[in-house]
């Protein structure tokens, strides 16, 4: 596609020209459908990014993860460079349009890794896929760091002010800021990253396209609804039969490693890997260390 550079950065419109916009029940939505690179020796995965940032998050993994296998991302409506209507947002409507994503592309089996509020959004597909109403094979899957355990998260002083303002959109000329936001991703990060600027200017240039830090206060709903639902969410992670492994960045502030260990309480057989010095974005702080771990916890590794 041609990107419309004048706003963008070059990453951004590169990444942008690789996907496609697809009208999914009615919003439009940038999706991503990326072949194997060379032969495709394993089943398909589908990617689900967190809150606030998108898929772009992970570029810098994705040759990997497509090397021998076909890799679906998408943007999740409000979020990166799909459409940011002024609605309420809820897990089952992006459930919805993952659905909705994955029909088109005509898959019925394939992998699942998910981030952040992914997991949660990756949670209730489980429990659709559980009880048959999304007949499809989710064949393995992996998680990275998410308040899985909500009761557990440390949330931030931005995500609990954004908590305490009504679910509507900000008015025009207020809201977060660039340089608030990126502060606020930075502080997620271990003391020991050493991201690079560049990052979190395309975090920010993605959330606020078209709009989007205005519908923070909309989007960042999710919290609620994993506080009332986390039976139905985090009990399909936790049950769901088909095999579990888990990334996470140690030094997270938020997501606590210490989900982990109860997570393995439920789950004993999955597998869990730890990356010291690396927190809450552990693909974009160390890259090759989580995308080694993913393809080792796919069971792809090479």
């Amino acid at each position: 596609m041609t990107a419309t550079r004048s706003w963008r950065s070059d990453a951004v419109a590169d990444w942008e020209e690789r996907g496609l916009y697809r009208n999914l029940l009615g919003h439009r939505i940038f999706t991503m459908d990326v072949a194997a690179a060379g032969a495709e020796e394993h089943e398909p995965l589908l990617v689900l990014h967190g809150f606030p940032t998108s898929s772009f998050d992970f570029r810098l993994i994705l040759p990997a993860l497509a090397a021998d296998r076909r890799v679906l991302l998408l943007d999740m409506l409000g979020y990166g460079l799909s459409a940011k209507p002024d609605i309420g947002y809820t897990m089952n409507l992006q459930a919805d349009l993952v659905e909705a994503f994955v029909a088109e592309t005509g898959l019925t089996r394939f992998a699942l890794l998910s981030h952040d509020m992914g997991d949660t959004v990756g949670g209730e597909l489980l429990a659709r896929q559980a009880e048959g109403s999304w007949p499809v094979d989710i064949s393995r899957r992996l998680l990275s760091n998410g308040s899985i355990y909500i009761e557990m998260a440390r949330l931030s002083t931005g995500q609990e002010l954004l908590l305490s303002l009504p679910d509507a959109i900000l008015a025009e000329g207020t809201g977060a800021d660039g340089a608030a936001t990126k502060a606020g991703l930075a502080a997620t990060l271990s003391p020991d990253s050493h991201l690079d600027e560049a990052e979190l200017d395309a975090a920010w240039e993605l959330i606020s396209h078209q709009g989007g830090a205005r519908l923070l206060p909309r989007t960042i709903r999710y919290i609620e609804e994993r506080r009332r639902s986390q039976a139905r969410y985090t009990g399909a992670i936790e049950s769901h039969p088909s095999p579990l492994a888990v990334v996470w960045g140690a030094d997270d502030p938020i997501a606590l490693l210490a989900m982990t260990a109860r997570l393995r309480q439920a789950r004993p057989d999955a597998a869990v890997t730890v990356l010291d010095r690396v927190g809450h974005f552990p693909m974009l702080e160390s890259p090759r260390r989580f995308a080694d771990a993913v393809l080792a916890g796919l069971g792809t590794g090479h």
